[in-house]
């Protein structure tokens, strides 16, 4: 068909799609070694023309890892193996981010290839490569004296960071390997390696980075989360004891918004967690953020059950206890119809049916007023509850 084409001469072999896509460009993104050998024997086909994302035939063929291809725009000497796009990104480091070791290897025997160059965001080809946890590339990278392990990005995240917080272990041990790499080295928001991997449940590179005595393991970021609070908040059971028998952690301590790793597993209904903090004897079970509200006024509002009955098991939990506008953990429950919970609220002799929080309001106009027939007909059943109190 593209020889059929090319015989007319109405067809001009290097025109331009409104992208500045040429046919050459196109054929070689998509490993069309056929067709990109026609068109190179074309005298009208500029191997140099860039589209309109600054994308040459060569780095569209090294990004999808088509070799044959690149080796077929390479015989022609007059191409710039290290040219980057507008975002700053070289065939290599577009390699590098794909996983394509071959193609990786190929780029790094050409002598005006560095393999250091970082992109418009302070991404270098190891920084991609560590992202998204393609060892192999990673290694190779790492046998060029040019290349810094620990080189940020422009947001001061660390290929280490990186593999640590997507929990790609053979990066991370790669990585921790080299001397040169701080494995306790925040990025802009506070983050630490540690701190991204625990938040996201990949134990087996928060063993790896707790085991290095450089790793604060109980450093927060700049919203005061510790790794310690995110992997109790996202219930991450494993890490939490992890980060417990390492030592040099507070369970109890809270972020900016006074939030303690107890407070937030029963935000998120993590049963297991919680049980597990309740054993310690730094937890206060009754602690309030800085609005007043406690693990078990989050756990009633949420609807989470099983914490709400491991909480009020606790004989300092304080279940009638309000938050700073009134609400009471009741209110909270019957405003969301949360009807088990509320129904274990009301077994509890101090709660008080009729509580209204600052504006007046009792828990009985809030599950009317959101229309919760069944905890409406609970709240009913009580004989404090008062189907005619002023709000």
């Amino acid at each position: 068909m593209v020889n059929l084409l090319l015989r007319s001469d109405k067809v001009n072999p290097d025109n331009s799609d409104n992208g500045g896509q040429t046919p050459l460009l196109c054929a070689a993104w998509n490993g069309h070694e056929g067709v990109v050998q026609i068109l190179l024997e074309r005298d009208e086909v500029d191997l140099k023309r860039l589209d309109n994302g600054g994308r040459t035939p060569l780095w569209c063929a090294a990004s999808n890892g088509h070799a044959k291809v690149v080796d077929m725009l390479l015989e022609r000497g007059d191409v710039n193996t290290d040219n980057p796009d507008s975002g700053g990104q070289t065939p290599l480091l577009c390699a590098a981010w794909n996983g394509h070791a071959g193609m990786v290897k190929m780029l790094l025997e050409r002598d005006e290839v560095d393999p250091g160059k970082p992109d418009n965001n302070g991404r270098t080809p190891l920084w991609c490569a560590a992202l998204n946890g393609h060892a192999k590339v990673a290694e190779m990278l790492l046998e060029r004296g040019e290349v810094s392990p620990d080189k940020p990005d422009n947001g001061h995240q660390t290929p280490l960071l990186c593999a640590a917080w997507n929990g790609h272990e053979g990066v991370v041990k790669i990585l921790l390997e080299r001397d040169e790499v701080d494995p306790d080295k925040p990025d802009n928001n506070g983050r630490t390696p540690l701190r991204c991997a625990a938040s996201n449940g990949h134990e087996g590179a928060v063993k790896m980075l707790l085991e290095r005595d450089e790793v604060d393991p109980d450093k927060p970021d700049i919203d005061g989360r510790t790794p310690f609070l995110c992997a109790a908040w996202n219930g991450y059971t494993r890490v939490v004891k992890m980060l417990l028998e390492r030592g040099g952690v507070n369970p109890d301590k809270p972020d900016n918004e006074g939030q303690t790793p107890l407070l937030g597993a029963a935000w998120n209904g993590q049963a297991e967690v919680v049980k597990i903090l309740l054993e310690r004897d730094e937890i206060h079970p009754g602690r309030p953020d800085n609005k007043g509200k406690t693990p078990l006024q989050h756990a009633a509002r949420n609807g989470h059950k099983r914490v709400v009955k491991i909480l009020l098991e606790r004989d300092v939990v304080r279940p009638n206890k309000s938050h700073n506008d009134g609400r009471v953990p009741l209110w909270a429950a019957a405003w969301k119809g949360h009807v088990g919970v509320v129904k274990m609220l009301l077994e509890r002799d101090v709660v008080l049916p009729n509580k209204p929080h600052n504006d007046g309001r009792v828990p009985l106009w809030a599950a009317a007023w959101k229309g919760h027939l069944g905890v409406v007909k609970m709240l009913l059943e009580q004989d404090e509850a008062s189907p005619t109190k002023p709000s």
